[in-house]
Parts: C-alpha cells; structure tokens; sequence
C-alpha cells in the first residue's frame, strides 16, 4: 500500500456535483452564505411580505414603500453573501422600470418582483441543507472507515438482534 492509498480521501457534494478534496476549487455553498442568520431573516421577512402583498390591494404610496423594501432587501441581502452569490442575485433580480411620470411599479411587478426573490432564496436554503446532508453522510462515511480500521472492527451498522438507540439527525 503507497502513502497515496493511505491517506482518507475526501468526496464534496457541491453545486457542481460530486468533487474530490483535490479538485475543489470552488467553494462550498455553505462558504458563500457568510452571514447565514442574516439571510435567513430577511428571506423570512420577504416571504411574509409576499403574503401581505397577495392579501390586500395597494395604493401608490404603498407600491412606492414596498419597492423601497425590495431594492433595500436585496442591498442587505448581498451584505450577507459571498461575491459569487452577489453577482448570481444581480443577474437574476432586475430593476423594476420607471416611467416618464415617475409612477412606482404596479402590484404585478411588485408580486412577481417578491415572489422572484423568495424563490431564489428557497433554492439557497435547499442548497444549504443539501449540502449540509452530504458532509454529514460523508462525516458519517469516515467515521464507519476508521471504526472498521480499528482492530475488531467496530461498526456503526446495528447488528442483527441488537436494537441500536438512535442520536438523531446529528453525529
């Protein structure tokens, strides 16, 4: 056995798939979420307006304050991101128009705008979770590789006969 087999040899989920330690360059999603509790409330915020927004009908003045929250949300959002996840919302969340007359958007381009915005965030989270689920399985993959290693063997698997007590989600 060389030095190369030796070594444990470490497998990424990531948004590009399955990864090898050696050729990850990119980071993991994990990584680019640098404020995740931050996120978390202003995605929970943004969803919760969404629901107000389909509930009543608004006014201009409302449509005025509710683009301000928008534009502000993504700014604050992006405080909260790593540089790659930035650009990703940049690309995807596009400014409302302005008319000649200086009107703010209409309730559509409002709903769409917020519905746009929760569901991008949705799929951050999913890719978080996902992620997450991965380097816990992988964890638990290493973890059941050096027990087998151990001399006798020693295996997370239940044995048959023996009920084992479940440490649940986490290790």
């Amino acid at each position: 056995m060389n030095a190369e087999e030796s070594t444990p040899h470490i497998v990424v989920v990531g948004p590009a798939g399955i990864q090898s330690e050696q050729e990850n360059d990119e980071r993991s999603i994990t990584d680019l979420v640098e404020q995740p509790a931050k996120v978390m409330r202003i995605g929970s915020m943004i969803r919760q307006l969404l629901e107000e927004v389909r509930a009543a009908p608004l006014d201009e003045a409302s449509r005025k304050r509710l683009k301000e929250i928008h534009q502000s949300s993504i700014k604050e959002l992006e405080d909260g991101l790593a540089p790659e996840l930035v650009e990703e919302l940049e690309r995807l969340s596009l400014p409302f128009t302005e008319d000649d007359n200086g009107s703010p958007p209409s309730e559509a381009e409002l709903r769409v705008a917020h519905a746009q915005l929760v569901g991008w965030l949705e799929g951050l989270f999913h890719g978080i979770q996902t992620t997450l689920f991965a380097q816990q399985m992988a964890a638990r993959a290493q973890l059941e590789n050096m027990r087998r290693a151990l001399p006798g063997g020693v295996s997370l698997q239940p044995q048959e006969g023996h009920q084992q007590a479940s440490s649940g989600p986490y290790l």
